[in-house]
């Protein structure tokens, strides 16, 4: 399955954390990130992450034309839901596409972690 990761600045350690816990469960899979949350996972799982864009400057519609064509599986969004972002229109497009799409979304650690766990049976 091809999963994506995207975080905030606030959320960058939560989803290395994350992807740490689950690395062996990712490793059956092909992971997909914008490129300094992808950088982060690199380094602290050792796992292959094809990285796109910063979110800014358009990793953001990348991910948005992956989940258009179809070659987007699941995805994982951390934000900071307490703090105004700029990215918020961002947030929006991802989540609307991939309901749009039927594409499984976790915006919370919770969430992911049932989806991750799910992928494992």
């Amino acid at each position: 399955m091809n999963i994506g990761f995207i975080a905030d600045s606030s959320r960058k350690d939560l989803i290395e954390n994350f992807c740490v816990a689950y690395k062996y469960i990712l490793a059956k899979h092909t992971l997909y990130a914008t490129e300094n949350t992808g950088r982060r996972i690199e380094l602290a799982t050792n796992l292959r992450v094809h990285k796109f864009l910063s979110g800014s400057v358009g990793g953001e519609k990348q991910f948005i034309d992956m989940i258009q064509r179809g070659y987007m599986d699941l995805m994982i969004f951390f934000y900071n839901p307490v703090m105004k972002s700029p990215n918020e229109p961002s947030i929006v497009a991802i989540t609307r596409e991939c309901d749009r799409y039927s594409i499984p979304i976790a915006t919370n650690i919770a969430a992911a972690e049932s989806m991750i766990l799910g992928l494992d049976h």
